[in-house]
């Protein structure tokens, strides 16, 4: 599913409207229906007072929309209209006129105004901004909306929580709603997604109000939402008379003493993905460990006890990962240092090989083209610098991959997988996964689907999809708080029979 910046929402509405020869009018009134839909095949009647705030702009027009088809289906609602500018859209005017023609009186709030009374019992509808918010709110609009947050009423904000532009970040963190859920127009909006502005709404639902398919599919975005859909093409089914030959031979690099753990777990799941072989090059400390906890893995050593000094695989492997639990020793980041003037094919690096590179930015040149690179934030910022807002975080990690040509997960509650100027949203995974040694799963689950042939960029969305479903499918069992790296390995396989359950499986559970 795309996701559109507020321009090209924009475009959208005016391309339907066009092609379909409506006036804007019509357009609100098919969103403000789709609103009342949720609104009702929920409330059913429930005598529950609904107050709804509503801007002047066409966001505000949604509202009083809403507001009409609720008065006639006789729900208990008031109308505020928050008058926080002397001009008024077309549409807003429009359907004030229509709110009062049904003898409904919206409350006039000015800057002199006093603050509504809202109750924890009531549903606050949220339509005071809408994505075209380009500067802060005022401040007596501002504390009204710290009014509302501090009310606990449940908060449904149309399209975006008011306050929150679509762009960039907020100039002024209270002065944004904290929705209890966001219904977004035909499209969800990026900073659902981003740590700094995600914080600001708890669900988010996409309603459909028919805009133009056509402009839809032919429009390019900058960021694209991966759920199930975008993910099932990629998958690549095992041939009948395939061998483990057929599905490539990795190898995690990786461990120094004490951190063994890691290049088991990345080797574990490596495996578990699907590589048709795995063998695992450690320093010496860590082959009676690995021998016996992950048996299938063959296992190579250097000359070193406690850490690689250098690195010798006597074949040609088809994918390398490498950096977990490495460690920055001067011999390891040599050995580093010249194993990647050797190997030619992407890789995958991580943990402290990402470390090694941003302190020795001139062995960037001699990463492999295509090569995925997976940094929590703090990497990140190690390799591309400091930044002042999510959205400059982005854009310095397009530019630090365009420059380098490479692919560049970004870990997180929704992590965003960077490639030749565009990003791939991640909708799987939950806060269980914030966990020691979930990363290294990560590592090896993209190399192990490296292995198989799966290019590094869908090696890359789709071991990203896969390792957060693994994580859910491991906490519906076990919870947050217990949600190990082992069970993440152990779940993988879960995860692909969740993926590929045929539709009528879904539909007869659901019966």
């Amino acid at each position: 599913m795309k996701i559109f910046s507020a321009d090209q929402i924009y475009q959208a509405d005016k391309s339907t409207i066009q092609k379909e020869q409506i006036k804007s009018e019509e357009l609100m009134e098919r969103a403000a229906a789709q609103l009342f839909e949720w609104l009702h095949s929920r409330l059913r009647g429930t005598q529950v007072s609904i107050q709804l705030f509503c801007g002047i702009g066409n966001n505000g027009g949604d509202g009083m929309a809403l507001a009409r088809m609720l008065n006639e289906h006789d729900y208990s609602i008031k109308v505020h209209v928050v008058n926080y500018s002397d001009k008024r859209s077309e549409d807003f005017l429009l359907n004030l006129e229509r709110l009062k023609d049904l003898k409904v009186w919206p409350d006039f709030i000015n800057k002199e105004s006093d603050l509504p009374e809202i109750s924890p019992n009531d549903i606050v509808v949220d339509a005071i901004f809408g994505i075209g918010l380009n500067r802060v709110p005022d401040d007596w609009v501002g504390k009204l909306i710290g009014h509302i947050n501090d009310s606990r009423a449940f908060v449904l904000s149309v399209d975006v929580p008011s306050g929150l532009p679509v762009d960039r970040a907020p100039w002024n963190t209270s002065y944004v709603i904290q929705a209890s859920y966001v219904l977004s127009f035909q499209l969800p909006k990026l900073v659902f997604f981003l740590p700094e502005t995600g914080v600001y709404l708890n669900q988010w639902e996409v309603l459909d109000i028919g805009l133009n398919q056509d402009f839809i599919t032919n429009t390019e975005a900058d960021f694209e939402l991966i759920g199930r859909p975008e993910v099932l093409p990629m998958y690549r089914p095992r041939l009948k008379f395939s061998h483990k030959g057929t599905y490539g031979h990795s190898v995690i690099v990786g461990g120094s003493y004490g951190k063994i753990g890691a290049v088991q777990l990345a080797s574990s799941a490596c495996l578990s993905v699907g590589s048709g072989l795995v063998s695992a090059f450690v320093p010496k400390c860590g082959y009676d460990s690995l021998q016996t906890a992950v048996p299938e893995v063959m296992v190579l050593t250097g000359s070193r006890d406690k850490n690689i000094s250098r690195i010798e695989i006597p074949f040609e492997p088809s994918v390398v990962g490498i950096g977990v639990g490495i460690g920055q020793d001067d011999d390891t980041i040599d050995a580093f240092s010249s194993f990647l003037k050797k190997i030619k094919s992407p890789m995958v690096i991580d943990a402290d090989g990402l470390n090694i590179l941003s302190q020795n930015p001139e062995m960037l040149k001699d990463v492999p083209q295509l090569s995925v690179l997976t940094p929590h934030p703090k990497e990140l910022e190690r390799l591309i610098g400091h930044w002042d807002s999510d959205f400059e975080k982005l854009e310095k990690a397009k530019a630090f991959a365009l420059q380098h040509n490479l692919v560049i997960v970004i870990k997180g509650a929704h992590t965003i997988t960077i490639y030749n100027g565009k990003g791939y949203v991640n909708t799987t995974g939950n806060p269980g996964m914030a966990t020691a040694g979930s990363g290294d799963v990560l590592t090896g689950m993209i190399t192990g689907l490296m292995a198989q042939g799966y290019p590094p960029i869908e090696a890359a969305i789709f071991g990203v999809y896969l390792h957060g479903l693994a994580g859910d499918v491991g906490a519906s069992k076990k919870g947050y708080e217990a949600l190990k790296a082992s069970i993440l390995v152990d779940s993988i396989g879960d995860a692909y029979a969740d993926l590929l359950r045929q539709p009528e499986m879904e539909q007869n559970e659901g019966n």
